[in-house]
């Protein structure tokens, strides 16, 4: 398809919706305003029933925690196909030389990158556990937490180098964070069922409100997904930026 039938498909397109937009901004609610009742319900029942202050968290891992379990299965699936597609013959190992193209320099780190690299680092992935901890307490979560603590891991390949980030930056590891925080929430069902309740009901103590091990059962279900999320994308940067490695010509 050649650039100009692109454009006159987007302006067919656009010519076709743009008519209608009025209705449908007219249409919007109001801004701040929800027609549904369930977001009212959720604010009035979860501080009493689970001794929490974050709702999100409680409709997450509480209220809707096995549809969670659900998305985090996926999660899980994406990460291993990923894994599985890009596995194969380019270099795997730590010491494995970047793969160059002919005529295009690869400019090193500037020393301005490295250290605010290594500054942010630590400071991310310790907000990054912050925010999983007060899961319960204020917005964040598992999910959130995990991804800037991934987000601090990638942090540190800019950083140390492809080389110093790969030392601790293991295969083996990740997939064992990785698939075991997704086991540990599956298996964290079977616990209330041992003591006659259903899966995944929150039978552990409460605790007290505006405490962090406040919630029961939601904070092992948040540690869970904290572990799978943080090892998923672990798991993700280390098969991308092995793309970037030369082949082993031993393979």
């Amino acid at each position: 398809m050649t650039p100009r039938l692109r454009l006159v498909l987007l302006a067919l397109a656009l010519a076709c919706i743009a008519p209608a937009l009025p209705a449908v901004i007219g249409a919007l609610p109001v801004f701040g305003s929800h027609p549904l009742p369930y977001g009212d319900i959720i604010n009035r029942l979860a501080p009493a029933e689970r001794h929490v202050t974050n709702m999100v968290s409680a409709v997450n891992f509480d209220y809707r925690g096995f549809d969670t379990l659900g998305e985090e299965m996926m999660l899980f699936v994406a990460v291993t196909g990923t894994a599985v597609l890009l596995r194969g013959t380019r270099g795997e190992a730590i010491t494995a030389l970047p793969a160059t193209v002919p005529g295009r320099q690869i400019p090193p780190h500037s020393e301005a990158l490295v250290l605010t690299a290594r500054w942010f680092a630590p400071v991310t992935i310790l907000f990054g556990i912050y925010v999983v901890l007060h899961a319960t307490v204020t917005p964040g979560g598992g999910f959130q937490g995990g991804v800037i603590i991934a987000s601090g891991l990638l942090l540190l390949y800019l950083g140390e180098g492809y080389a110093g980030w790969r030392r601790f930056m293991r295969n083996g590891p990740l997939d064992a964070i990785e698939g075991g925080g997704a086991a540990a929430y599956a298996l964290a069902g079977f616990g209330p069922m041992l003591v006659g309740a259903q899966y995944l009901q929150n039978v552990l103590p409460l605790g007290s409100m505006k405490l962090l091990l406040s919630g029961g059962l939601m904070v092992v279900v948040n540690a869970s997904v904290a572990f799978a999320v943080a090892g998923g994308f672990g798991i993700l940067f280390v098969e991308f930026l092995e793309e970037t490695r030369a082949e082993d010509p031993t393979q």
